[in-house]
Parts: structure tokens; C-alpha cells; sequence
């Protein structure tokens, strides 16, 4: 059904196609990553505010591209469960949508651009980087979310590259500690996309959409999926036995029922509205966990 006929503004969809609940996935690495700079002495608050813009503006621009790609590629038909989608809403043209991702990816490249230049040039590969994968998830002649390898580019870049990339700018120097909170963010990231391609399995194999839940089946995505958030709750216990941090660290263990609450709806059933549900709970859950190690070190 089209935002059209049910009556939604163009503001409203927008609104949706920027997907608000999946922003909690760009403001844990910088949250997590100004903690792990700060507990290491080298917060600079000017940086951190800038690796936010930019990782806001990387979420919206992938959120977009996604958008317009899955449109032009057939995969957004009536028989889709999840948000409504701007491209295919009948109330905005999808060539706007293609211009406001290339806006966003502009936003952060510009913002990186200065940022590179005020800490490290260097950064400006990594940030160019990103801005290929980001378009190249669902655009170009050979779209990687479409060959299973979107869980991966997840975990990489809103997870690793992001908080690892805060900490950096901050305290240019990688570290042990910003690497352990990149890979526990980069799990329970990797988990939205799991809960998000769960929902969308059938219809995503009907339109030629080869995403990892589709390749694998439904099964064994369950099991990915009790493995990434588990293998984000080891973290704290790497990060504590690693002695990187004392035992307040622990605080992050507090994001367990948060997180299992999805888990367990994926486990429970295959209703498309439940799991949009599951989705927006574990986007939430990332950011407790963010929050909750924020605390943990502040606290260490």
C-alpha cells in the first residue's frame, strides 16, 4: 500500500525512509568510542561531536541508497512486511530519494574531509572507504548486501571502523580497548541487520535479494543470531580479564534482558510486525549497551 492512499505527508515519509530507530546504530560507536577515550585520557569533545555528524550521516545516507536501490531492483513489492519505503511511497520521486542519499554521503564526507585534515590525512582513505561501501551495499553493477556479504560490512563499518575511527580522532592511537568496544558494538549492529533480513526473508528471495538469512535459511540466521549477541556480552568479560578495565565493566551485563527480549520474539514467531518490534528493541538494546559501557569505564 502506498504512503498515498494511506495518507501520510511527504515530511512523514521521509521521516520513515530515514528509519529513526536504526540511528541508535550511529550514535553507540561514537558514544562508546568518546568512553573509551575518555577513560584512556584523550577525549577531545570537538572530535567526537564531528565523528557523530558523520556517523549520523552515513546511517541516513546508507538508509537512502538502500531506499532507492531496492526500488529501482524490484525488491520493495506489496508483499513487503516491513517500514514503508520513500522510494516506492508513491508521494515522493525516486530520483529525490537517490539525490538526498548522495546529500547525506556528502555531509559526510565533508565533515570528514575536515576532520582528516585537523587529526590525520590519512583517515581520508578510510573515509572514502566508507562512502564506496555505504553506496555499494545495495548500488552498483554488483550490490554486496545482495551477495550475502551485508552482515560483514555492518560489523566493519558501524562497528570497527566507527568506534575504533572516535577513539582515533580523539587520541590518534588504536588501542586494544577501542578495538574490543568496536567488535561488542559491531555484534549487537550486526544483529539489527539479522532481525531486519529475518523479516524480509521470504520476499527477499521471491525478488532475487540474495541477503545471508536467504542463503542460509531461516534456521541457521537464528543461530547467527544467539551468536552475535552473545559474542557481544563476552566483551565486557574479554575486557575485564584483559585488565583494560576493572570489574565496573561489568555494568554492560545489564543490557542482557534488553537484548534477549528480540531474541527471543525471532525464536517465537515470523510476523512481520513482531519482528519490525524486535528490530527497534535490539537498535535500542545497542545503544543501552553503549550507555551501560559508557558508565562501566567511566566508573573503572
Amino acid at each position: 500500500m502506498t504512503a498515498a492512499r494511506i495518507g501520510l505527508s511527504p515530511v512523514q515519509v521521509w521521516w520513515l525512509a530515514i528509519r529513526p530507530a536504526t540511528l541508535a546504530a550511529s550514535v553507540a560507536p561514537v558514544l562508546a568510542g568518546t568512553a573509551v577515550a575518555v577513560h584512556e585520557g584523550g577525549a577531545r569533545p570537538w572530535a567526537g561531536i564531528a565523528a557523530l555528524v558523520i556517523a549520523l550521516a552515513m546511517q541516513i545516507g546508507v538508509n537512502l541508497a538502500n531506499d532507492y536501490s531496492d526500488f529501482v531492483r524490484g525488491a520493495d513489492t506489496p508483499d513487503r512486511v516491513g517500514p514503508l519505503r520513500a522510494a516506492s511511497s508513491g508521494v515522493v520521486p525516486p530520483e529525490s530519494v537517490k539525490w538526498a542519499a548522495v546529500a547525506a554521503f556528502a555531509v559526510a564526507g565533508v565533515v570528514g574531509l575536515i576532520l582528516s585534515l585537523a587529526t590525520d590525512w590519512r583517515l581520508l582513505l578510510i573515509g572514502a572507504a566508507s562512502l564506496l561501501a555505504g553506496w555499494l551495499y545495495t548500488g552498483g553493477p554488483r550490490p554486496y548486501g545482495y551477495l550475502g556479504l551485508g552482515e560483514l560490512f555492518v560489523f566493519v563499518f558501524f562497528g570497527l571502523v566507527a568506534t575504533v575511527g572516535t577513539v582515533y580522532v580523539q587520541e590518534l592511537r588504536v588501542t586494544p580497548l577501542a578495538v574490543l568496544a568496536g567488535c561488542g558494538i559491531g555484534f549487537l549492529a550486526t544483529a539489527i541487520l539479522i532481525l531486519n533480513n529475518l523479516r524480509d526473508i521470504e520476499t527477499d528471495a521471491a525478488a532475487g535479494k540474495r541477503t545471508l538469512a536467504t542463503r542460509i535459511g531461516r534456521g541457521p540466521t537464528l543461530v547467527l543470531l544467539v551468536v552475535v549477541v552473545a559474542a557481544a556480552f563476552t566483551v565486557p568479560l574479554v575486557i575485564m580479564f584483559s585488565r583494560l578495565a576493572s570489574v565496573t565493566i561489568m555494568a554492560m551485563h545489564f543490557g542482557i534482558p534488553i537484548a534477549s527480549v528480540p531474541v527471543r520474539t525471532a525464536f517465537a514467531t515470523r510476523s512481520g510486525p513482531a519482528l519490525v518490534r524486535a528490530l527497534k528493541r535490539m537498535a535500542a538494546a545497542e545503544l543501552a549497551y553503549a550507555l551501560l559501557m559508557t558508565v562501566g569505564l567511566l566508573l573503572s
